[in-house]
């Protein structure tokens, strides 16, 4: 399938759109900001389309066009205000859940965060972070979209281990980034997968058997 990467020019994103592009079943269209990110991917052959997730739900509807996947991995950043984090990890996770619901596309794979789904473990420092996360996902959950929610736990640069935990509660804990983008390209098409959403660390069991055991 060929899959519309959401923040590919974030870590993660990266990450996807290498293993995308190493892929016989998929292959990546990049969504970017800027024509300086634009050029990066297409110099390693990976289509590429100029979006601004504060845009219309048309602009991302016509990005994503010709697409079977979504894959939002998008986030405003630790050294923006609380106004992005509403404006992007909220507001345009849902525009693309729009956008995805107005052009066919019913795959769905949504970036969260750890215990997103209850208040009572969210992490005090960056409190807003996680109520988008949780009201975007709750918006998802409740489209007629194909969803997997993906909540890892704290993002690491280390090399990936290809094994991890996943379940619908774990205690905090952490995964490099390099898993993370493996269980979304695991998970695609992955029916076990299909309408689930868990939290994933750092872990014991190859990702693939993880995923079957949702």
């Amino acid at each position: 399938m060929k899959v519309f990467v959401v923040g590919a020019n974030g870590q993660i994103g990266r990450h996807l759109i290498q293993l995308l592009s190493e892929s016989k079943e998929h292959t990546a269209r990049a969504m970017v900001r800027k024509e300086e990110q634009e050029e990066v991917f297409r110099k390693i052959g990976v289509e590429t389309t100029i979006v601004n997730l504060e845009g219309s739900v048309n602009e991302i509807a016509e990005g994503a066009r010709g697409c079977d996947a979504i894959v939002f991995t998008a986030g405003s950043g630790g050294h923006t205000g609380m106004d992005k984090t509403l404006l992007i990890d909220l507001d345009g996770a849902v525009k693309t859940m729009e956008a995805a619901e107005k052009i066919g596309i019913q795959r769905f794979l949504m970036v969260s965060a750890l215990q997103a789904h209850h208040r009572e473990n969210w992490n005090e420092k960056i409190k807003p972070y996680y109520v988008a996360k949780h009201y975007a996902d709750r918006v998802l959950e409740q489209s007629s979209l194909i969803y997997t929610i993906i909540r890892p736990g704290g993002l690491l640069n280390d090399p990936g281990t290809g094994k991890v935990s996943a379940a619908e509660n774990l205690e905090r804990g952490s995964i490099p980034r390099e898993d993370v983008a493996k269980t979304i390209m695991l998970a695609l098409d992955e029916e076990r997968t299909y309408k689930r959403s868990f939290d994933l660390v750092s872990g014991e069991t190859p990702i693939s058997e993880a995923l079957k055991s949702i």
